[in-house]
């Protein structure tokens, strides 16, 4: 398969697709909507996953596992809940199967219904909710701070690789507290976990806020999120962070006895970021030669790619480049000595220019007489002749540089594209033209918010935090408005 790309010019899009696939991140599967992540692709995920599961820790979570399916009971005890994710379950009926009579295969046994139907997880809030119901009794046992790593099922109509698939890998966080306060700080906690994620490991700057009444968690009190934005100048909600209030602990019934001895619900919360977040890692930073990859993400750090005619050629560059490998891996930095002689070192160069490796070294023989190595950056393609003295140091501080440059493109990119628009016609003309965020006064109405977005396919991203307090008026009714909103299309 050729390795070229569309551009991104031509269409984005398509762009997306054919580099998850050709970079060996991801493919479709048998079936209907559900991926299979590749090494590579999976790799990078391991890296995300071990940095949260660090920071949740460090928060002072715990991890545990709950049941895939969920009985059907439980879903319809928060009405919200299952009015938000009823059309997109995914339901266990039958527990048998058996050959059909005439032959013609397997049929369901309809002698092996359950009594009850299972829900395969879309998340995890009643099953999870039910359990903490033994868990709790005293003021005691709380907070309850618990994080689940797992797969769900959200029976999505249209998919794309990473973005939005019908099963898909995340973190769900649940937690009970003792008072209103406690579980608010939580929420915002996170989303600061998740924020700082984003911008120190992604490089990826995003906007905190809250979502409006209609973009809310189903159950919510309050969704908290982080919004980013991608090169083609659509936003991506890379994490939410849900205050449920006592929604949920009077549904499930969950009391605790307070120090004053009063039986009393808990307050919630809930949270999460997925798979999604490779979607935005790929959009956020790749080019049309492939991905590129901030180094504290990257499977790969370092590539050394030798440069040889000869098997003894082979043998000194190898020696030399095994010395240059101990180096960087006493440093902690992930580095790859590609050896393999049924490629050549051109195709070797694509390869992992199209995987996003930030650091590629090559070494030849004049190199070993110089002792010097060419070292190429991923990020804006330079390539520098380096003194093998000391390489390591080089490349540590080279890869610093390249996370920090990776941020600073993004957040220049995404201040250009945030514009403050005072009248509809204006607010039309920046999403056809311009793209990104929207910056516009909003009357606080969800049927404002609907109608533009029936005009427009424009929604509130979010209404950022510490936002200006100003008098306006609303860009689509002309209503008193107390601040700006962000809008945006998204994915």
């Amino acid at each position: 398969m050729s390795k070229k790309l569309t551009t991104r010019e031509i269409d984005y899009s398509k762009w997306y697709n054919e580099l998850v696939v050709k970079a060996g991140l991801a493919e479709n599967s048998g079936v209907r909507g559900c991926m299979v992540i590749k090494p590579y692709g999976y790799a990078i995920w391991e890296k995300m996953q071990a940095e949260l599961d660090r920071m949740f820790k460090e928060t002072g979570h715990e991890n545990a596992y709950f049941p895939l399916f969920i009985p059907k009971s439980y879903l319809s005890k928060e009405a919200a809940h299952v009015e938000g994710f009823a059309k997109e379950c995914a339901v266990v009926t039958h527990y048998r199967l058996k050959n059909a009579e005439d032959g013609s295969g397997i049929v369901v046994d309809p002698d092996a219904k359950l009594e009850e139907e299972l829900i395969v997880r879309p998340t995890s809030e009643t099953i999870i909710w039910d359990t903490y119901r033994k868990w709790i009794e005293s003021y005691r046992d709380l907070p309850l701070l618990i994080n689940q790593w797992a797969n769900v099922v959200r029976w999505e109509m249209r998919t794309r690789l990473f973005l939005r698939t019908a099963e898909f890998l995340w973190q769900e966080g649940h937690t009970a507290h003792a008072t209103k306060s406690e579980a608010i700080k939580e929420s915002e906690t996170i989303l600061d976990v998740y924020a700082e994620f984003a911008e120190n490991y992604m490089a990826m700057p995003v906007i905190k806020g809250l979502k409006t009444e209609s973009e809310r968690f189903a159950g919510a009190v309050e969704t908290y999120c982080i919004e980013g934005l991608m090169q083609d100048g659509k936003a991506l909600q890379a994490g939410t962070s849900h205050f449920l209030g006592q929604n949920f602990a009077k549904a499930f019934d969950v009391k605790f006895t307070s120090k004053e001895g009063k039986q009393e619900y808990v307050w919630a919360t809930s949270w999460g970021v997925s798979t999604r977040l490779m979607g935005a890692l790929v959009m956020t930073h790749s080019d049309d030669l492939g991905l590129v990859l901030p180094p504290n993400l990257a499977p790969i750090q370092v590539v050394i790619v030798p440069i040889h005619r000869t098997e003894e050629q082979l043998e000194q560059i190898s020696e030399k480049a095994e010395e240059i490998v101990k180096k960087l891996r006493k440093k902690r930095i992930s580095v790859k000595f590609d050896d393999r002689t049924a490629f050549k070192p051109g195709w070797k160069f694509a390869e992992y220019e199209l995987k996003g490796v930030p650091l590629r070294i090559a070494m030849g023989p004049r190199d070993l007489e110089n002792g010097t190595v060419e070292v190429a950056r991923r990020d804006n393609l330079e390539k520098n002749i380096v003194s093998q003295e000391k390489i390591e140091n080089y490349l540590e501080d080279t890869l610093e540089e390249i996370q920090q440059n990776l941020f600073d493109k993004a957040l220049k990119y995404r201040e250009n594209h945030i514009t403050e628009v005072n009248t509809f016609e204006e607010f039309k003309d920046v999403l056809e033209n311009t793209g990104g965020f929207v910056s516009a006064h909003w009357d606080g109405t969800i049927a404002t918010e609907e109608k533009i977005k029936e005009l427009t396919k424009a929604t509130i991203r979010c209404v950022p935090l510490n936002n200006k307090i100003e008098e306006g008026k609303c860009v689509f009714t002309g209503a008193k408005s107390t601040q700006r909103v962000l809008f945006a299309k998204a994915y």
